[in-house]
């Protein structure tokens, strides 16, 4: 269940980071599997430096903001990639 949230979120967090970084923009679809992809990888990561320990509200909270946060991140990657492509 924990996996779910943190690839939720990580969808979120793209689309967020997608908005919010208007130039790394890539549409909702690639900010969605972006941020799906960075979610996976933040929450995974997130729990293994300790964050995963957790139990009951702080273990919901540290899977939204571990995919939250790699999803974001994923997708600036992204984004930048792209971008520097293109040129």
């Amino acid at each position: 269940m924990e996996q779910l949230i943190g690839l939720a979120a990580g969808a979120v967090g793209g689309n967020v980071a997608g908005k919010v970084l208007g130039n790394l923009n890539q549409g909702t679809l690639i900010n969605s599997i972006s941020g799906i992809v960075g979610g996976g990888l933040g929450a995974n990561v997130l729990g293994m430096l300790g964050g995963g320990g957790a139990e009951g509200v702080m273990a919901l909270v540290s899977q939204v903001a571990g995919g939250g946060i790699g999803g974001g991140v994923v997708l600036a990657i992204v984004g930048v990639v792209k971008n520097m492509m293109s040129k």
